[in-house]
């Protein structure tokens, strides 16, 4: 049944009239901080409003937004809401001709830009379009007689709020409807040319409705936000803490972890990428200061994942794919039981020095939401191991994102929980079946939070959309008894050797990224009779590991790849991670490895949200590829 009020807009007039006093978010510009309550937050959307109404932004208008984080974004985004415009947002690092496409396949009618640098490096190619009026937030007065160009400053002159106009801005609630677009997302391409996702009021009001009691969402909740607002998830979760009246503490990679520990949030959401940079900083601050300490803090780590294992045994919370003879889970959970009394007295002791790692996160971190990517499983244990009550979360920008995650409603460890309410969700075999339990296939979704399709992309909805409605999200994944979800790659990512054996990359570039001197790899094959790695070093951990192996002073990568019995031995290593006792199979070891000298950078071989665009990466490093692996 179609909802009259289900619309952000209609979220944000009753998060006003509830929470006005209240503080909606916190920010900074340089060293001084600003406290936002919902009054102001609401004065500020209905000014800025009535000034892009004023220049003829309306319902149906399109706005490319090219902003990064920052108070005015969502300032500047919830009054396109009330228009009824349809924001077309990107992030600052968004390259020239990336832009230019996406301003003439959306059929931009208005630009904003967060600042006039960003402005002249665009203004060449801008000055080939037309556009209706261009607006940048962070300038002095720009405007000129015939310009259309047009700075914050020159369009909110005028900051008195009438009562009447309160009314009548409310009131605007009247013309939103749940079926209209309100964004259209254009992915980050990490496949190839962006498509644009269209998203209704209906898909992500499904979120807002139905995540907050998966996460016991309160007013007095704190968030601490680091991702790209831009991006679905982080938007996402923005709404939903301005629907039940939290903060939000907007925060910076520089500042993250100082944010931290002053501002106490009881929720953060990030990507896998930065709960990696986040193990190998402790890992190797440790190591830095007392090597027998860091020794220490590793025992200590993996006792508390023992016992937590244990526990899971006894509570029947891993996953399973089959039923088990009436005799084993007793057997089980006896032996598990006996482990766990021997084990306590020691686990209490890791516990408590560990529970120094969680005071590094305020203390008073109730969840932790990671999404955006796959969560590596050592990361998944070493973070549960810690204390930390990790939410594994799998979603889309097409589905505005929730599908399933590991929320309060489901605790079976290692996978991605249930799907969310009233989301049907099949595993399908290539051959068109669905999968039975245990067995992996594609994902096939239907639910509220779908979108409606690709703007403009007739091709990539009939790929993408079955005749029967079913949404192919090109992941593939596979269920448990109990119809918790565990994703095991993606269909586009899967690399197939020349003797047809498929391989997700996936799992075995997180497995050996362990190892400490590896701040990034990606797997290559494709066509090949073997894998290949190519690897982003920490050069200064690869030069101390050269030194005590090797007793060899290394300057560059260069003298690394020269030395053959120094490749040999770390490649070795990474193999023998890549034991089949650990579900590896034989032709997933590695051919030959290759160090890169240039970290990967978000724009260019990385999304916002850190993901790895491999058609890029591949293409980039064509011939050492080529030279490499045969």
């Amino acid at each position: 049944m179609r909802r009259e009020d289900n619309t952000l807009f209609h979220m944000f007039l009753q998060t006003y009239q509830n929470y006005q006093d209240k503080n909606a978010l916190i920010y900074r510009v340089l060293d001084q901080e600003f406290k936002i309550s919902y009054a102001k937050l609401f004065d500020d959307v209905l000014v800025l409003a009535r000034a892009f109404k004023a220049k003829k932004v309306e319902k149906g208008s399109k706005v490319m937004f090219l902003c990064d984080n920052r108070y005015e974004w969502m300032v500047t985004d919830l009054a396109l809401i009330s228009l009824g415009a349809i924001s077309i947002p990107r992030g600052t690092d968004t390259p020239t001709l990336e832009l230019e496409f996406i301003l003439k396949h959306s059929g931009a009618h208005f630009l904003i830009v967060e600042n006039e640098a960003l402005h002249v490096k665009h203004e060449e190619m801008l000055n080939t379009l037309v556009l209706k009026a261009i607006f940048i937030i962070e300038a002095p007065k720009v405007h000129s007689l015939l310009s259309n160009i047009y700075s914050y400053n020159d369009i909110l002159k005028d900051k008195v709020i009438e009562l009447s106009e309160i009314e009548a801005f409310s009131a605007g609630k009247d013309m939103l409807d749940e079926n209209d677009i309100f964004t259209i997302i254009y992915t980050s391409g990490t496949t190839g040319i962006p498509k644009g996702v269209m998203l209704t009021h209906k898909n992500i009001m499904y979120n807002v409705r139905e995540l907050p009691a998966l996460i016991a969402l309160e007013s007095d909740d704190l968030w601490v936000s680091i991702l790209p607002s831009w991006h679905i998830f982080e938007r996402a979760c923005e709404y939903l803490s301005l629907s039940r009246g939290c903060c939000t503490v907007y925060s910076t990679i520089k500042t993250f972890a100082a944010d931290l520990e002053q501002y106490k949030p009881t929720l953060v959401a990030t990507v896998p990428r930065l709960w990696e940079s986040m193990y190998t900083k402790i890992n190797t601050t440790l190591e830095k200061k007392d090597a027998k300490k860091a020794a220490l803090f590793k025992k200590l780590v993996a006792l508390s994942a023992k016992y937590n294992d244990l526990q899971r045994i006894v509570t029947d919370e891993l996953p399973r794919f089959e039923k088990e003879h009436l005799l084993m889970t007793p057997l089980r959970k006896i032996f598990a039981s006996t482990q766990l009394f021997f084990l306590y007295p020691f686990n209490a002791f890791a516990k408590k020095k560990l529970a120094l790692v969680k005071e590094k996160f305020g203390g008073r971190l109730r969840l932790a939401i990671s999404g955006g990517g796959a969560l590596p499983d050592f990361l998944d244990a070493w973070i549960d191991a810690i204390g930390i009550r990790i939410v594994n979360a799998y979603g889309m920008t097409e589905c505005a994102p929730a599908i399933a995650g590991r929320a309060l409603n489901c605790s079976t460890f290692s996978t991605l929980g249930l799907p969310t309410k009233d989301t049907i969700l099949v595993i399908m075999t290539p051959g068109g079946e669905e999968a039975k339990v245990g067995e992996i296939g594609e994902i096939w979704l239907k639910g509220e939070q779908i979108t409606p399709g690709y703007y403009e992309n007739l091709e990539e909805n009939e790929k993408s959309f079955t005749k029967d409605g079913f949404f192919r999200t090109g992941d593939l994944g596979k269920l448990t008894i109990k119809g918790e979800l565990i994703i095991t790659g993606r269909s586009k990512e899967i690399i197939v050797l020349a003797n047809g054996e498929n391989i997700d990359p996936t799992r075995i570039e997180s497995t050996i990224a362990m190892l400490p001197f590896i701040t990034d790899t990606i797997l290559v094959g494709h066509s090949k009779k073997g894998l290949g790695a190519l690897i982003v070093p920490d050069f200064e951990k690869l030069k101390d590991y050269v030194a005590l192996h090797f007793d060899k002073v290394v300057h560059n990568i260069e003298q690394v790849m020269e030395d053959k019995q120094i490749v040999a031995k770390i490649k070795g290593e990474m193999n023998d991670l890549l034991q089949q006792t650990k579900g590896f199979k034989p032709f997933e070891k590695l051919q030959n490895i290759h160090f890169l000298e240039n970290d990967f950078t978000v724009g260019e071989e990385l999304t916002n949200t850190f993901k790895k665009k491999r058609h890029v990466i591949e293409k980039k490093y064509k011939e050492i590829i080529d030279k490499f692996i045969h």
